[in-house]
């Protein structure tokens, strides 16, 4: 499967846990995607940064002064932006290929309205005992909750990507030939307030601004990496089963069914119908990094069609 716009979505469990630790784990982690383009695609590149992005928002905690999670976010996309394009052209160059890469600091309009802001649910930062979460939600306004029994955390809200400011800039890349990373980290979410966009405290989930960004710029495939080969009904269960080739009808029919849980595979799920589902043709593939592309070529892994 070759001469297709492809949009990648890598985890950014999948990138280290620090500056370090990412800039080794990159280089093995782009190889997939070079070969990808040796096969003819056209690819453009999207990525988590939920440890990144909290382990600066914990380095100016503990330092005493408190940068506002937009900007976290943004020098989040700059630094894993800076070691892809590193790992990226360092590879391009060795396999004798010609393809520029860039990274867009991306923007994602959000609505004001959007219900995630009445219910945060994305955890960030430090963890904290009961009385101290009360004090810090009571001086600072922050929605405290406790966090799967390891204390209390600051929770943000997680809403829809509605537009992405720079997709101009991103189309014009691509149109040229070169390897985009773009919407790092779900892209920084703004508002529109008259005129101006204003940063906001949250997070938005990465493979639904990634399905935003591919419908958005064309592409044929959406792809969206993660640490299974495949979708699974009744995953870790002796009577598991692995999905395969699953039309929008079926996938529709296992999520009423309560077969993906809400904080790891639904949201991808829901991510890859959403992109299947805004264009003819045009197909979604869920699985892990190492069978990238056997999954393009219909080898692996779970492909979501109409």
């Amino acid at each position: 499967m070759g001469n297709h716009r492809i949009v990648v979505a890598l985890g950014g469990n999948a990138l280290g846990q620090t500056a370090s630790e990412q800039s080794r784990i990159v280089k093995a982690t782009i190889r997939p995607l070079i070969d990808l383009i040796e096969d003819g695609n056209q690819l453009l590149l999207t990525h988590g940064n939920g440890p990144q992005v909290g382990m600066i928002n914990l380095a100016f905690e503990r330092s005493g002064e408190m940068m506002p999670f937009p900007e976290c976010g943004a020098m989040s996309q700059g630094y894993i932006g800076y070691h892809l394009q590193n790992a990226l052209q360092a590879e391009i160059l060795r396999r004798k290929l010609s393809i520029p890469v860039a990274t867009v600091v991306t923007q994602v309009r959000v609505d004001s309205d959007d219900p995630a802001f009445n219910d945060p649910t994305k955890p960030i930062g430090s963890f904290y005992d009961p009385n101290t979460a009360e004090v810090i939600a009571r001086e600072k306004g922050w929605v405290m909750k406790e966090d799967a029994g390891r204390g209390w955390r600051r929770h943000v809200p997680s809403p829809l990507p509605q537009e992405i400011i720079e997709i101009e800039t991103i189309r014009t890349l691509i149109e040229a030939g070169q390897l985009v990373i773009a919407a790092g980290g779900g892209g920084i979410p703004v508002i529109a307030d008259g005129s101006e966009l204003k940063g906001v405290a949250a997070v938005i989930d990465k493979d639904y601004a990634s399905a935003k960004l591919a419908e958005l710029v064309s592409a044929d495939l959406l792809i969206i990496l993660t640490a299974v080969d495949h979708v699974s009904l009744n995953y870790g269960q002796p009577d598991q089963k692995d999905l395969h080739n699953v039309s929008v009808e079926e996938i529709k029919e296992y999520i009423k069914a309560g077969h993906f849980a809400a904080g790891s595979m639904l949201p991808k799920v829901n991510a890859s119908l959403s992109f299947v589902e805004s264009g003819s043709g045009r197909e979604a593939l869920i699985t892990s990094l190492a069978n990238a592309s056997d999954g393009v070529k219909g080898k692996n892994g779970t492909r979501i069609y109409c």
